[in-house]
């Protein structure tokens, strides 16, 4: 009996659930904050020898920074969206590396970045409406 399948549920219902009420700020949040889960994981799973587990959240990780990279407004963003693409860009190959060279260390490189970008993010969080 798989005795997780109700927590998994229950974090699944309260993950919808933060996503359907959320400004596109907050939207952005999540993802930069979900991003950064999946390369801990992935880190972890490096050290334990879990590497098919790695492989699904690097993955994973990747298509959140391609949703956001897809989301970008280059005719609004201007020079700041042109940067981020870069960024997001270079992140996908550092991902790719470490994925292929079960390399920790370009993890956390890019867990870096992302943390850097999501304070960066939430200090120019919108007043409440």
């Amino acid at each position: 009996m798989n005795t997780r399948a109700p927590v998994e549920h229950y974090r699944q219902t309260a993950v919808q659930s933060a996503v359907l009420d959320a400004s596109p700020h907050r939207l952005v949040s999540l993802m930069l904050g979900g991003i950064r889960q999946r390369l801990q994981l992935a880190t972890a799973c490096i050290e334990i020898g879990d590497i098919p587990r790695k492989g699904q959240a690097i993955n994973e990780a990747c298509m959140i920074i391609g949703e956001l990279d897809g989301s970008l407004d280059h005719q609004a963003g201007g020079e700041i969206a042109a940067s981020l693409a870069s960024l997001y860009e270079y992140m996908q190959r550092r991902l790719l590396e470490a994925n292929l060279n079960n390399d920790a260390e370009r993890l956390r490189e890019v867990d870096n970045l992302v943390a850097d970008i999501e304070s960066a993010w939430n200090a120019i969080e919108p007043p409440p409406a």
